[in-house]
């Protein structure tokens, strides 16, 4: 028996209908079995991460692209890492700066903060335990929120002499045994007084200051994002 051309191709697509009705069938039962984890994990959305802090974070002299944050939320997505990360940096804020904006920095949907601050305060020469108090109330804050933070140090200049800095250095470490907070002991570290990674002003990280930054503090900050999903679930 010879069949038309017309004919075979009509009941091949005719087969291959009823073979997809069965396949979207199988599909949506599965999906349906699968129960409401599926589609939550289907749906998740990204870790929304805020970073609070002064010139360092804001990104003083360069554009918003190359600003910390922005540049930390690109290296951790080419790692897989699905992240916001939300830009609350203020240039010229203090520890105490930074408290008074506190509440309206953070978004309620807020997963966790990477706080830098006391660079200014340091410059300064304010009072170490004015620094202090600020941080310490953010940290209250932020814990009464449940808002897990990163708490990044700073190293006073040696122009306030050993016993400045001594008081001032101190102060990271023993909030963030305190508060039970993960510490990166310096957020400038590799990139400070290092003259190629600087702006003329000697202070600000260039571009590629910000890349050696996250370069450096990467590895401590998806350590930090591992806790935040493990204590979520």
């Amino acid at each position: 028996m010879v069949v038309p051309y017309g004919d075979w191709f009509g009941a091949i697509e005719r087969q291959a209908s009823r073979i997809c009705r069965r396949a979207v069938l199988a599909v949506a039962l599965g999906l349906a079995m699968a129960g409401p984890s599926f589609a939550q994990g289907a749906v998740e959305r990204p870790l929304k991460l805020v970073a609070l802090g002064d010139s360092l974070t804001a990104g003083y002299g360069l554009p918003a692209s190359a600003a910390f944050p922005a540049k930390l939320q690109k290296a951790l997505r080419d790692k897989g890492i699905t992240v916001e990360i939300s830009n609350a940096g203020v240039s010229g804020d203090t520890t105490s700066g930074g408290l008074a904006r506190l509440d309206w920095s953070l978004p309620k949907d807020v997963d966790g903060v990477i706080l830098e601050l006391g660079a200014n305060d340091a410059l300064r020469g304010i009072d170490p335990q004015v620094a202090r108090q600020s941080l310490e109330e953010i940290l209250k804050r932020l814990k009464a929120r449940n808002i897990p933070v990163l708490l990044c140090g700073m190293y006073a200049p040696p122009n306030y002499g050993p016993q400045y800095a001594a008081k001032f250095n101190a102060i990271y470490p023993e909030l963030a045994k305190q508060y039970e907070v993960p510490l990166y002991p310096f957020f400038l570290e590799g990139v400070a007084t290092v003259e190629r990674l600087n702006q003329p002003d000697g202070l600000h990280p260039t571009e590629a200051g910000v890349e050696a930054i996250v370069a450096n503090i990467l590895p401590t900050v998806e350590a930090f994002i591992g806790a935040i999903r493990r204590q979520r679930g």
